[in-house]
């Protein structure tokens, strides 16, 4: 195992950020950056050992600064929507900024994959790590109370990419963070996802409305284009006349986990060309699947993304949980540790 690392661009005020690239026994290279605690880049062989990056990124600091999509950030303090960019906490209500809009989405427009992080890098007992830690102020976001929050990545020998969230508060607060990689098994370059294979150990979705904020309903995914208990290929169903996939112009949907807080496999994505296989491991009860309905932009050498190019597994509580007392919550009173831990196993 070993960790290097280097310059990795200038922001425009002049902030110098860095890039770490943990590499384990097999080859595998995982680049993660202090700018955002950004997931930039996963090298993984296919079946014939021939190495691809299957995260879609950029190339340096300036264009993460300057571009939108989320590509890989560490999304915090709360991921995916509030609705009208408000909710109540101990009698007390708290508002978001709508950022031009109505909701809130990822806690923005201040948001986390947008801020420099203090990092740390270590070699452990499961392999090369590297720490993010952010301090986030009373108010920040919006959000209540003094908070203490850690990314960590760890690359283990057995092609496993850790990605655990620890944080604490001062105050009762939202806590509900994920990672918003993009992931295409045939490379970041190679095209659509469309004709890789997910299965979802899920029976339900949180059925939502064209805002993408949940109505309440808990929906049986069996006999909709929503059932991934069985792998199908992304694309198969992707265009069918179904109010959930004409209201997200594609998968942008939470998904029910059966994890009762426990680390479970939850999903897999595979690529019959490659051979490449990734499971993903969660604690949390919720995954969002989004399978970039709307990216248009230019990566990482030069490489053309459009919808479709990647597909985020964005472990979770569910959407507008805060405002839902029959979902799972994502309160983390004062004092206490939010506590999680999603992996990315390569196959």
């Amino acid at each position: 195992m070993a960790i290097t690392v280097r310059e990795f661009g200038v922001t425009k005020s002049g902030e110098k950020a860095s890039l770490y690239t943990m590499t384990n026994e097999n080859g595998m290279r995982v680049s993660v950056s202090d700018y955002g605690a950004t997931l930039v880049s996963v090298l993984v062989p296919d079946k014939a050992g021939q190495m691809a990056d299957v995260v879609l990124g950029y190339d340096d600091v300036a264009e993460y600064e300057e571009k939108a999509g989320h590509f890989g950030a560490t999304v915090g303090r709360n991921a995916n929507r509030i609705a009208g960019a408000a909710f109540l906490l101990g009698g007390r209500r708290i508002q978001l900024s709508t950022a031009g809009g109505i909701n809130n989405l990822h806690s923005g427009p201040d948001y986390y994959g947008k801020r420099f992080w203090e990092a740390q890098a270590e070699e452990g007992s499961l392999g090369s790590s590297v720490e993010f830690s952010l301090f986030s102020p009373d108010g920040d976001q919006g959000f209540p109370g003094n908070a203490d929050i850690t990314v960590v990545y760890t690359l283990t020998a057995d092609n496993a990419l850790m990605i655990s969230y620890h944080g604490v508060c001062d105050q009762d607060t939202v806590m509900n963070m994920t990672n918003h990689s993009y992931f295409n098994l045939a490379g970041h370059d190679s095209g659509t996802v469309l004709d890789q294979e997910i299965w979802l150990d899920s029976d339900y979705f949180t059925a939502a409305d064209e805002a993408s904020i949940p109505t309440g309903e808990i929906r049986p995914v069996k006999g909709t284009p929503m059932d991934f208990t069985v792998p199908k290929p992304i694309g198969r169903d992707i265009g069918a006349e179904y109010d959930a996939l004409i209201f997200g112009k594609g998968y942008d949907h939470n998904w029910v986990l059966k994890t009762d807080g426990e680390q479970k496999l939850v999903a897999r994505l595979t690529d019959p060309v490659s051979g490449r296989v990734m499971e993903v491991y969660t604690d949390l009860p919720g995954v969002q699947i989004y399978t970039g309905n709307f990216v248009d932009t230019v990566g990482k050498n030069g490489a053309k993304y459009d919808a479709r190019s990647g597909v985020c597994f964005e472990t979770q509580y569910y959407p507008d949980s805060v405002n839902k007392p029959e979902f799972p919550s994502p309160v983390v009173k004062a004092g206490e540790e939010y506590d999680t831990v999603t992996v990315y196993k390569f196959l």
